[in-house]
Formats: C-alpha cells, structure tokens, sequence
C-alpha cells in the first residue's frame, strides 16, 4: 500500500484523527492563553498590560465560540453532536467536554465579559438609534443600574469570576492533554507531564497571539503602541515559556533515559518523518529563535523599532511553533504501529471537510468573530472598563 513502510495492522494505516484535531487544541489554547493575559490585570494588578484587558477577553471569547467546530466538523454525523449534552457519560473524558466548555463560556467568560461591559451597554443603550439599541437593551438582561454601589457589586462579582476562571481555563486546556495522556496504548501520548505541556505552551500561544493583536490593531486605528505594556507582556511570555520549554525538554530526556521497546520506533519517526516539523520547526523555528529574540530584549537595551520587530517576529514564530507542536502530537501520535515494525504517512487532503482549505477558514473565523465584537464592545483603552478603576483598591 502507498504510504506503508513495514508491518502494520489494518486498523492502523488510516488516521482517524486529522488535521482538525490539530487545530482543536490549538484553539482552545489561545482561548486560555488569552483569558490568563486578562487576569494579570484583574486578579495580579499588573497595571502595565491593562490596554490589552478587554481585547484579551473578547479574544478569548472568539476563539471560544469557534472551538467546538473542528470537533464537530470531524463527525461522520455532525448534528448528532447535542445528544452528549442530554445522555451524559461520566466516564468518559471527551464526552464531558460539552459540559466543561459550556461551563467556561457561559459561566465564566461570557459572564465575566457582560460584568465588565454592563455600564458601557447602558449608555449605548440610551445612545444609539435603531438596532444597535434595541441589541444593546437585549444585552442589558434588565439590568439598567449603573450607579456607584451597583458597578461596586460588579466589580467584586467579576473579581470572584476571574478568580473561578483562572483554573476553569487550565481545565479545558488541560483536559485536552489529559486525553492524550491518558491514552496507555499510544507511548507517544502516555506521559502525565502530557497535560501541563498543553497547559503552558496553551499560555504561551494565547499571551504571543493578543500582543500581535494589540500591535496590530493599535496600528490599523493609527494610535501609538505602548511600549510599556507590549515591553511587560513580553516579559510574562518570556517567563512562561522557558516553563514550557524546561518541561517538553524535561519529557524528552525522560523519555530518551527510560528508552522503553517504543523508543527505537519513536526516535525513527523523529529523525525521518517529524523531522522538520518537530526538529526544525517547532524546537528550532518556534522554540529557539524567539526564546533567543525575547531573551536579547532582557538583557540588552534597544529601541522601540527594534523591540517591535522583535515582538512580531518572536510572537509569529511561536504561533507557528505551538501549531507545530500540536501537529506532531495528534498525527506523529498516530504515524507508527503498535507493533512498533512499520509506519504510516498522512496526506492532508485540499477542499475536503477535513481539509487545509477548512482549516483555514476555521483559523481565519475567530478573526471575523472578534471584530464583530469590537465594533459592538469597543475594547480601547480609552474606554476604560469598570474592573480597572478598582485596580488601586484593595479587595477585602
């Protein structure tokens, strides 16, 4: 057969798993990645990275919205896609992701988002003619109340759900990676440090995606970039990706000592068919170079042109590298036999409902969903949000 090196079995040749599974993850990690940007701003007072406050939590709720559907696209019946919600599994973990992702979307993100916009509806409420006031009075839930003891409760009550939503968000990014952990027959996914691998580079894609963001947008509205916030944010992203890389190294070297009977198979696949998309693009393209980039603006004194292209440059290759690591993950997972004797090739298809066509418009979606949201709930910085006028006081 075409693509089959050695002995597989014949469950084994085709890959159940496809591109759309890659981007799953990838999704669901800017979403947490984004919403722990906001929290430096509402829980950790980090005042430096407040302009991207409000543009981290729509992000998030873009790219939430848009999560389920590679896993809904992937069905061989879509519409039956509801059902789990009505005939729950305890028992089983992909089946419980409806609940844990309703949970984060309705219970916290989008709650969080209507507590921190409530006082900004209001007026556009009053201030808009037309649809958009009859949307915005929709948007109100009732709740027209906008004096100083009310945006008090507001503020407390968002506190309290950012505080839920911290660990809420490395539950559905985690999750994922618990999956895959968990997976005792495949030893390419069978490690427990499988699902804070997923938590930290879900950090470190969804903090690099809302700085590009910023820079981008501030750019288009023809503002100055603040320095200062982009600086601080590449300073967290820094910190959080040497985590992340210390642990994928930290599981490689476990792996390479333990050097079970899939080892020589796994070290095959890495040197011959993950060779570029694991060697040189994720730990070389999408590890090294930005973490050497983010580094060089640590130690050394540069200008803000030259930390600009730093930061684009730094955020665009980790973005290529999480996506990397993700690819490597779910198809080099499924790439080798159990047997350990033969191997297989995946070949993504162009304008099928699995295909690179589909998958970019899925990346492309959230994109189109976010400014929809910006043009109803303008995030600037000049609008200032409820939550940051309570930064200086302290929460009892």
């Amino acid at each position: 057969m075409n693509g089959v090196e050695g002995y597989m079995y014949p469950n084994e040749v085709r890959l159940y798993w496809s591109v759309l599974i890659v981007l799953y993850p990838y999704i669901t990690g800017l979403v947490a990645g984004a919403f722990i940007l906001a929290s430096l701003v509402r829980i950790f007072h980090v005042k430096a990275v407040a302009p991207t406050y409000r543009l981290a939590l729509l992000t998030a709720l873009a790219f939430l919205i848009v999560a389920p559907l590679p896993l809904t696209l992937h069905l061989g019946h879509p519409m039956r896609a509801p059902e789990m919600y009505f005939t729950p599994h305890a028992t089983s973990a992909m089946a419980m992701f409806g609940y844990v992702y309703l949970w984060y979307l309705m219970a916290v993100l989008v709650f969080e988002i209507w507590l921190d916009y409530r006082h900004d509806i209001v007026l556009l409420s009053q201030s808009t003619t037309g649809w958009k006031r009859m949307l915005y009075r929709v948007m109100t839930l009732g709740s027209n109340n906008i004096s100083e003891r009310s945006l008090a409760i507001d503020e407390r009550a968002g506190w309290i759900i950012t505080l839920i939503g911290i660990p809420s968000a490395f539950i559905l990014h985690g999750y994922v990676g618990f999956i895959f952990g968990s997976l005792k027959a495949n030893p390419w996914w069978n490690s427990p440090l499988m699902p804070v691998v997923f938590i930290f580079s879900a950090m470190v894609s969804g903090i690099a995606a809302v700085m590009l963001l910023y820079m981008l947008t501030t750019k288009l509205r023809k503002l100055r970039i603040d320095m200062a916030c982009v600086d601080t944010i590449a300073k967290y992203l820094f910190y959080i990706f040497i985590i992340d890389f210390s642990l994928e190294m930290l599981d490689l070297i476990h792996r390479i000592y333990e050097a079970d009977e899939s080892f020589r198979s796994i070290s095959f696949m890495v040197h011959s068919k993950l060779y570029f998309s694991q060697i040189v693009l994720q730990i070389g393209i999408g590890t090294c170079i930005p973490l050497f980039l983010l580094a060089l603006v640590q130690v050394k004194k540069l200008s803000a042109m030259a930390r600009k292209i730093i930061y684009i440059v730094s955020g665009s290759l980790i973005e290529a590298g999480v996506i990397s690591m993700r690819w490597n993950v779910v198809i080099g997972g499924q790439l080798f036999s159990k047997s350990f004797l033969g191997y297989t090739t995946y070949k993504m298809s162009l304008v099928t409902r699995e295909g690179l066509l589909m998958s970019i418009a899925l990346l492309i979606l959230p994109l189109g969903i976010l400014w929809v949201l910006v043009k109803l709930l303008p995030p600037w910085p000049d609008q200032e949000p409820a939550a940051l006028r309570a930064l200086s006081k302290p929460v009892s």
